[in-house]
């Protein structure tokens, strides 16, 4: 892995061969290995910035991942390149946004899979609890600066309405039919390793979002009984930290289906074994859509969810409603190109 630093200080950009070990079984690179290098690009911005002025050493935890969109496949062999750049700061957090491109290194050909927006927040090396002031960034235009508060408002106060929902859970369901959301529900446990962690003895938010890919691939195959693969992620919050050590429940369930997708909500509790003062908590949580498809990787029609609960019609509602609303905001930026 290669990190380079661009003219300008705000800026980086990783690059790396993706190798079959980072392949899905469709043979295209895992959608949570992508989730991981973006996120190690935004961890590294993101501290070192926060470190670019004298005073009490932090580390930058990762707080929040805007929408992600997959805009195409990346293939073994490919060199993903990953180019993070600071946009804004507030007081206490930094937005990183995140681009990814697929080099064919045969060809030299380039095209965009990912483009992503992380928020980071600076935590003491000395006291982790303890939320650091962020150097501030220089602004080309007033406007950007203007631009960057708005995002930043909206973010915060998204991630305030996620925390009264953190007590979702997914019980078992004893002998459930196909199609149904107890049929295709799962779950992963995983214990952080020193390997999972950063030098500080917090889990990664990349390895962390990686599993829940995982486990919503396992959700959207059950459902399917096909080849699927990630076709966006909303918000990823995460709501605190994962220490080493601790055992990760990674659960996700169907919430809603439209005729070629399928929306999974995901979220991560722990049990911090090596804190016997500290109960389970909700670490993480998101929504993950998965499309399903043929040999020739073309979209096929997705089985409809079967409904059993009023509470299970509710969260398809609520699904529908985000899936409206982003199928609107993808057609108006469409129409913006063609202008």
């Amino acid at each position: 892995m290669a990190v380079r630093k661009t003219l300008s200080m705000a800026a980086i950009q990783i690059s790396r061969i993706m190798r079959p070990d980072d392949a899905n079984i469709a043979g295209n690179v895992h959608g949570g290995t992508i989730l991981k290098m973006i996120e190690e690009a935004g961890g590294i911005i993101s501290t070192r910035h926060c470190n670019s002025k004298s005073g009490e050493r932090c580390f930058a935890a990762l707080a929040r991942v805007e929408r992600t969109d997959f805009v195409s496949p990346m293939s073994i062999g490919e060199v993903a390149h990953v180019s993070a750049e600071i946009t804004y700061t507030s007081k206490h957090s930094v937005e990183v946004q995140v681009n990814v491109m697929a080099e064919n290194i045969l060809t030299g050909a380039k095209k965009l899979t990912n483009r992503a927006t992380l928020w980071y927040v600076a935590l003491s090396l000395k006291n982790v609890d303890k939320i650091l002031e962020v150097p501030p960034i220089t602004y080309e235009r007033k406007e950007q600066e203007e631009e960057g508060k708005k995002r930043y408002e909206a973010q915060k106060l998204e991630r305030l309405e996620t925390k009264h929902k953190v007590d979702n859970v997914i019980l078992p369901i004893v002998n459930p039919e196909p199609h149904t959301v107890g049929y295709s529900q799962s779950s992963l446990i995983h214990l952080v390793g020193p390997s999972d962690c950063t030098p500080h003895g917090f889990a990664h938010g990349g390895v962390t979002m990686k599993a829940m890919d995982e486990v919503a691939g396992i959700v959207a195959a059950r459902h399917c009984k096909t080849n699927i693969v990630t076709a966006s992620v909303d918000a990823i919050n995460f709501h605190r930290k994962i220490k080493k050590g601790s055992v990760l429940t990674v659960s996700g369930r169907l919430t809603f289906t439209s005729n070629k997708s399928m929306e999974i909500e995901v979220f991560v509790d722990v049990d911090p074994f090596v804190d016997d003062t500290q109960g389970r908590y909700r670490a993480a949580s998101a929504f993950f859509t998965f499309v399903s498809l043929n040999k020739e990787a073309k979209p096929l029609p997705v089985p409809q969810v079967v409904l059993k609960s009023e509470e299970e019609k509710k969260r398809f509602e609520e699904g529908k409603g985000r899936y409206l609303q982003s199928k609107a905001k993808r057609q108006t930026e469409m129409n913006s190109l063609t202008q």
